[in-house]
């Protein structure tokens, strides 16, 4: 499966955005699928993950209550809608989707990822 990570920019604390991956190549909904992202100078982590039928969700605690994962297996593309961001949300957002199993948290349980799409938060 080939996956496209769109919808980043530059906005406001405080603002929303919106993160799309469309995938494609396989049935979608046999991919559980998740977010990442990699801030400046850091290490890439969780951010969201969410099963094949999307039942499932896991947030990391820095994005509890303020970002929603979701995805449209009829339309082959996960989402990731961000609100209330802060500056400590800017980094480079990645999709990703794994093959076998339900979603997980860690990135090598991983098999395809998107090029990553850039989100910056000014204060």
């Amino acid at each position: 499966v080939q996956l496209q990570a769109s919808g980043g920019g530059l906005v406001q604390a405080g603002d929303s955005l919106r993160l799309s991956c469309a995938a494609s190549g396989r049935t979608f909904s046999w991919y559980a699928t998740g977010w990442f992202r990699q801030a400046p100078g850091k290490e890439r982590e969780i951010v969201a993950a969410i099963s094949g039928t999307g039942d499932g969700t896991y947030y990391a605690d820095s994005v509890k209550g303020r970002f929603t994962i979701s995805r449209d297996n009829a339309k082959n593309t996960l989402y990731l809608l961000m609100n209330s961001l802060k500056p400590e949300d800017t980094a480079l957002y990645y999709c990703a989707a794994r093959k076998n199993g339900g979603y997980s948290t860690r990135e090598y349980d991983y098999d395809y990822w998107g090029q990553g799409t850039l989100v910056t938060v000014s204060s």
